[in-house]
């Protein structure tokens, strides 16, 4: 009951702001979780190949990080609610595309421009949530937005799978897809909606207004900026672990255990729902250890249950140890978001946020052709739990990085600027 009136008492302090910014992402993210469910088989029913999706995934991946540190810079200067309007617009335009056109160059550039578009909610949500919020709230409502993102994620993954499942039952194959990917296209551009109620903050109106002068901000940010790379680096070593099996793992299932759209639809639903129940505890942890430990606890966590799945011959037990990576590791990014915005000045809190998902992107863009072209070569079992157990070093790494760079942090001052 404690637990559960703490998480109340945080949600009556948000403004509506908050509240309305929180429904964008929701509507957004239900939108984002029919593609990530039935993308993939989109691109086979069409005839093409792994290699194909695995380009697709890396043109998409590739934009985004070529796009999100201007986006960032975009909307520290212009505002945080202009660029999401943009991007929930646009975006779900070029996701409407992707959803009906069917030659090879028309799937790459659709999903180069997606991956423009999508960008710019990603990286204005975390700032415009920091900036209308206290700091006594922000890991209560950096916890709240990943779990509700997640949540989504589950909601739009569950309908993706049985509203294809459904319209096979009617129509092609083909055709049900590009139906359920219609279906999720229209949902994105739902959370245009709420974001064109917003109300921007005064300090965002005046900053857009400001000439900028390079040396004089790298002089001004010095310290931001170091928490920035910091910070990069170990986002760009995750990413390069995340890059070689976040985006095929409906294909795993699918390869290596022969699953159903509507059970593999079921199965990541179900790592989500996982995921947003754990990031639920995520501020329990970081009372009784820190915010850096809590980090690095979670994803130390994740690793056997990574490998779990890596070398199961049993869909059940590779499911499970899905379920517990998916949560574990996923569990202490709202934590991290908590830290750099207390740490960066909020002048550049949408670069820092930019940033570090640029060089996440980055991985995930590099990762695509290697993890495509492993699981070819050696075949479903071989090949994924090559690629798995590289993800698991790559985890390492970067949890033991993030505490010897960071563990300062948990005795800091918290912010620089509220």
């Amino acid at each position: 009951m404690t637990f559960l009136q703490e998480w109340n008492i945080q949600y009556k302090s948000y403004n509506q702001n908050i509240k309305l910014a929180l429904l964008a992402n929701i509507l957004s993210q239900i939108g984002m979780g029919f593609f990530i469910v039935v993308y993939n088989f989109y691109v086979r029913e069409l005839g093409y190949g792994q290699d194909v999706n695995g380009m697709i995934i890396s043109l998409t991946s590739m934009a985004t990080a070529i796009i999100l540190v201007p986006a960032g810079i975009m909307s520290d200067r212009l505002g945080r609610k202009r660029i999401m309007m943009i991007g929930t617009g646009l975006g779900s335009l070029f996701l409407f595309f992707r959803s009906i056109l069917e030659a090879e160059f028309l799937l790459l550039a659709t999903g180069f421009a997606s991956g423009i578009f999508l960008s710019f909610l990603q990286v204005s949500a975390v700032p415009f949530l920091a900036e209308n919020s206290g700091p006594t709230q922000r890991v209560h409502l950096f916890s709240l937005h990943a779990a509700l993102m997640t949540a989504s994620n589950v909601v739009g993954s569950m309908l993706g799978g049985f509203l294809t499942d459904i319209f096979s039952l009617f129509m092609g194959s083909l055709e049900s897809i590009r139906f359920t990917l219609i279906i999720g296209s229209i949902f994105y551009f739902l959370a245009f909606l709420p974001i064109s109620k917003l109300e921007e903050k005064p300090i965002a109106r005046k900053e857009k207004r400001e000439k900028i002068d390079i040396k004089q901000f790298f002089r001004k940010h010095q310290v931001s900026l170091k928490v920035i790379v910091l910070f990069a680096i170990s986002q760009l070593i995750i990413g390069t672990g995340s890059g070689l099996v976040i985006p095929y793992l409906n294909l795993y299932f699918s390869d290596r255990f022969f699953a159903s759209n509507s059970l593999i639809g079921i199965i990541i639903s179900l790592g989500q729902a996982a995921t947003a129940l754990a990031m639920f505890i995520g501020p329990l942890v970081v009372k009784k250890v820190g915010e850096v430990h809590a980090v690095v606890y979670l994803q130390l966590a994740s690793l056997p249950f990574l490998l779990l799945t890596a070398f199961s011959q049993n869909l059940l037990l590779a499911s499970i140890g899905f379920l517990f990576r998916q949560a574990l590791m996923n569990a202490g990014n709202p934590i991290q978001n908590s830290l750099i915005m207390a740490n960066v000045d909020r002048s550049v809190r949408g670069l820092a946020n930019s940033v570090n998902q640029m060089v996440f992107n980055l991985g995930w863009a590099f990762m695509g052709p290697v993890s495509t072209a492993i699981v070819i070569q050696y075949g479903s079992y071989w090949g994924y739990a090559a690629v798995f157990s590289i993800t698991a070093g790559l985890y390492l790494i970067a949890s033991l990085y993030f505490l010897a760079v960071f563990k300062k942090y948990d005795k800091k001052e918290k912010a620089l600027e509220y």
